[in-house]
Order: structure tokens, then sequence, then C-alpha cells
């Protein structure tokens, strides 16, 4: 009698069974969360140095490092001011607002089990939008500055659980279906927005244009204190469902099996979404395809791992965003080109081109 044979464990690496568009491993967790830490450091000092008004990059660093160290006291009153007083709220709000839809993105990936899910394309960020627009039309926002994100998270959190509703189907996600249910709540959302525009009056009307373009250029202290708490609890909430997600990836079956309560894990990834997009619209806008782009880059590099891929795809988030801004800042000064448009041009082609790949492997990951 030969010896029995005993089936191996599932592990969150047999989940590239279920990703055909990722390739082996390149680079070990370590090394990519080290190289986009650093890359973040880098980024982030050089789009506080970027402007109009120069400022050094060494008089970037001294200002800084300034309450530890005491070393810009010579340094121009001027650039002072620029740097803590409008750079580096801006910066930090780009920083913020990307690692939250960096995060959103893998989260709804790994849920939706679907490349091409991301809080913009499926109608996240609409409906988050949505409820921020009411909230402005209507004068709410005069009541406090948690107004806003709440009537965004209001809006996300409906939109997803809509998202979710319509592209399940048989115990799976259609990458059609998920496309066509996020145009149909994208138009829904269009149209709520202009309905609210058409109750505005002429001062309402530019807040709401201009915020629906998406941008960090109006960032300050207080929008940071809006949206930092939100998005730092949702990235430490995010990251408890690395493994459970990991499981999620080898099917619903064998992750229930594993005991992972799938319905309840979807919800509680839904409402950690919700959280993430509506902090992130909240004060910058809707600004699209980071959360697409970024973890698809992120599981090329480095696997399906979630472990890696939740905190890189918020670094990454945060990198791409900061990059964005400065660009979008600089390309055509003293002019400025909205954030979102920018971050439109560059994620729509990626976008068509993961629909093709996706529609030859019919039906995405799964």
């Amino acid at each position: 009698m030969g010896r029995p044979v005993t089936a191996a464990a599932p592990t969150a690496a047999s989940s590239t069974r279920r990703h055909p568009d990722v390739p082996r491993l390149r680079l070990s967790g370590r090394s990519l969360l080290g190289l986009l830490g650093l890359l973040c450091v880098a980024v982030t000092v050089a789009a506080i140095a970027a402007g109009a008004f120069e400022v050094g990059t060494a008089d970037v660093v001294r200002i800084l490092a300034d309450p530890f160290t005491g070393s810009a006291a010579d340094v121009d009153p001027i650039a002072r001011d620029v740097v803590l007083q409008i750079r580096l709220p801006r910066v930090l709000l780009g920083l913020v607002v990307g690692a939250g839809l960096g995060t959103a993105g893998a989260l709804l990936q790994g849920m939706f089990g679907n490349p091409l899910a991301e809080p913009s394309i499926i109608g996240v960020s609409a409906g988050s939008a949505v409820g921020g627009v009411f909230a402005i039309a209507l004068g709410a926002t005069a009541a406090g500055i948690w107004v806003l994100p709440a009537a965004a998270f209001a809006g996300g959190l409906l939109t997803t659980l809509l998202v979710y509703a319509g592209a399940r189907s048989g115990g799976r996600t259609e990458t059609v279906t998920l496309v066509l249910t996020g145009i149909a709540v994208n138009a829904i959302a269009g149209a709520l927005i202009g309905l609210a525009m058409f109750i505005s009056d002429d001062a309402e009307i530019r807040s709401i244009t201009f915020w629906s373009l998406g941008s960090v250029a109006s960032a300050s202290w207080r929008s940071l204190l809006v949206a930092g708490p939100l998005v730092l609890i949702g990235l430490l909430v995010a990251g408890r469902f690395a493994r459970p997600l990991d499981l999620l990836g080898l099917g619903e079956g064998p992750a229930g099996h594993l005991g992972v309560d799938v319905g309840r894990l979807r919800l509680q990834l839904i409402t950690v979404v919700a959280v993430l997009t509506a902090a992130g619209v909240a004060v910058s806008g809707i600004i699209a395809f980071v959360g697409l782009v970024v973890p698809h880059l992120v599981r090329l590099l480095a696997g399906p791992a979630h472990r890696t891929v939740l905190p890189a795809s918020a670094l990454g988030g945060a990198i791409v965003l900061t990059a964005g801004d400065m660009l979008a800042r600089t390309i055509a000064a003293p002019a400025e080109i909205p954030l979102g448009v920018l971050t439109a041009l560059l994620g729509a082609p990626v976008f068509l081109v993961l629909l093709r790949r996706t529609r030859r492997q019919q039906g995405g990951w799964a």
C-alpha cells in the first residue's frame, strides 16, 4: 500500500494561482517597503522645495529639523513661512489622501478578487462626492468641520453597499458586471451632483466645481486635522485584514473552512473603504485611478500577499499623489492643473490595458 497523500494546507502564496497576471515574486516585502519609504521621504522633501517661490532642499531640511536642532535660525523668514504655512500642510495632506486611496484600492481589489476594483471606477468616490456636494449645497458645512466628511462617509458607504450588492452574482464578481455597475453608479452620482449645483448659488457652484475636479490646493492644517485621524484609523484597521484577504483569495468556500466569516469580513472591508475614501474626498474632491494603479504595480513587484500589498499600497499612493500634485502645480506654472484631471489622464490608459487583459482572462482574477 502506498503512502497516503496529505493535501498541503492552503497558504497566502498559493493564491497566486488566482492571479494569472501577477509574475513571480521579484522583491521581498521588506525590500519593497524600504525602497518605498526612502522614495516617500525624497518626494516629500522635493515637493516642499518645489514651487513658484524657490526654497533650497537644504533649507527645507533645516526648517523641518529646526524644532529638534535649532538649525534654521538664519533661514529667510519668508521661506520659513512658505514651507510651514503653505507647502507643508499641502504635502502632508497629499501624503494622507494618497495613502488612504492606495489602501482603499488594495482592499477593494482583494475583496472583489478583481484588479479593476477602485474607488473612482466603481463609484465609491462619486458617492462620497454626492454626500459632500449636498452638504455644501444645503449649507450644512457651517455647522462644523466634521459635517462634510460625515456626509461624504454616508454617501460612500451607501454607494459601496450598492456596488457590492449589484456586482455579486452566484457567489462571485464578474468583471463586466463590476464595471457596468460602476458606470451606472457614476452616472447617477453625476446627475445628483448636477441637481445639487442647480439648487446652489454662485459661490456654492464655484466651490462644488473646484472641489469635484480634485485638488489639494486648499490644504490647511484644519483640513489635515479632518482627514488625518480618519485615514490613520482606516490604515490601522486595514492592516488587520491582511491574512483574511489572503485566505479570501483562495475562494469563499476554502476561506470559510479556514475560519473566515466571509459575510462579516466583506461588511468590515466596505466600512473601512468608505472611511478611507470619504476622508480623501472630503478634503480633496474626486481623485481617480490612484487606487487602481498603485496596488496593481505593488502586486507586480512583490506578489499578492496582503501583509506587503496593504502597507506598500499606502506608501505608493502617498508617493504618487504627492508627486502628481508637485507636477500639477509646476508643469504649467504659474497656472495649476487640477490634480484629479492629471491623475485621470495618466490612469485611464492603465485602466484600459487592465480591462483588455482581464477580458482575455474571462473574468479577471476569479
